[in-house]
């Protein structure tokens, strides 16, 4: 059996406003659009600190789904949220892939 595909986009912001801005773009439309080309999951979090990071998480699968998203879907989406939320915005991006490896969840869930 394939492993299930992990993709994970972190995002490092300047200003609050743009963090909030971007969050409630990924509630709102662009999770539904992702989940819609392929993902079965997906998850945003807003981490505490001094820093402004946020994480979305996307489960695919296996990574051959991933890549079929990755290349068939993914160009468009991204071009999406570039043209929204580009750089020069004061987003730092990035991204990265993985198998899962374990998963736990409680008995009451």
């Amino acid at each position: 059996m394939n492993a299930s595909c992990t993709y994970a986009v972190q995002a490092e912001f300047d200003d609050p406003a743009v963090a909030d801005e971007w969050v409630a773009w990924l509630r709102d439309e662009h999770l539904d659009d992702v989940l819609a080309a392929g993902a079965l999951d997906a998850e945003v979090v807003r981490w505490e600190g001094e820093s402004i990071h946020v994480s979305v998480r996307y489960l695919f699968a296996d990574r051959r789904a991933f890549t079929r998203y990755e290349e068939e879907q993914a160009p468009r989406l991204r071009d999406e949220g570039l043209r929204r939320f580009p750089p020069e915005r004061g987003i730092r991006y990035a991204r990265a892939v993985g198998a899962v490896c374990a998963r736990a969840a409680s008995a009451s869930t």
